[in-house]
């Protein structure tokens, strides 16, 4: 008896520990599930996303970017707004533009383009989308580009607004880019 009970309460503990099954949608696919980012995440992601921007940037032949706290400001107040807004596009709701943003945020360099997105996805599963379009592509090599900004606003929801801002030395070379 008291190995049947163990057995019984061994297998609900084991059952309790399995993954639930997947949601599935009217097609019979698995529904994606929501990214959730925590509060204690930020670093690990900006980190992340910059080796990953870095190593593609290498592989382009191009000089690495450093993470810059200014365009990484800009970046966040405008992942934010695009949420207010409910729509990624590159003027704010104040009507600024990437280059007002990154000089409010105090930026003394030049702005070399921006990229946003809304997406559920994580932000390497961004990048890749990025890396797919020659805009947004051509932001993130530009040989131009020394400093990179990254930010995001989750909602409620889990819907992530991503903003990643390229900024460097010398004659602007502006390009705003949405995928």
């Amino acid at each position: 008896m008291r190995i049947a009970a163990l057995l019984v309460s061994l297998s609900l503990a084991l059952a309790a520990c399995a993954p639930a099954p997947p949601t599935l949608g009217p097609d019979g696919k698995p529904l994606p599930r929501a990214y959730r980012i925590g509060p204690g995440d930020t670093s690990r992601i900006q980190f992340r996303m910059l080796d990953s921007v870095n190593a593609l940037r290498r592989a382009a032949g191009v000089a690495e970017v450093e993470l810059n706290a200014q365009l990484t400001a800009a970046a966040a107040t405008h992942a934010r707004d695009m949420s207010v807004q409910n729509r990624p596009w590159h003027f704010g709701s104040d009507g600024s533009s990437p280059i007002d943003r990154v000089r409010r945020a105090g930026y003394s360099g030049t702005l070399i383009g921006e990229n946003i997105s809304e997406t559920y996805e994580t932000e390497l599963e961004t990048l890749g989308a990025w890396m797919e379009q020659p805009d947004t592509r051509r932001v993130i090599v530009s040989p131009d580009a020394t400093t990179l900004g990254f930010s995001w606003h989750q909602e409620s929801n889990g819907k992530i607004w991503w903003t990643l801002v390229m900024g460097g030395r010398g004659e602007s070379i502006l390009t705003a880019s949405a995928n």
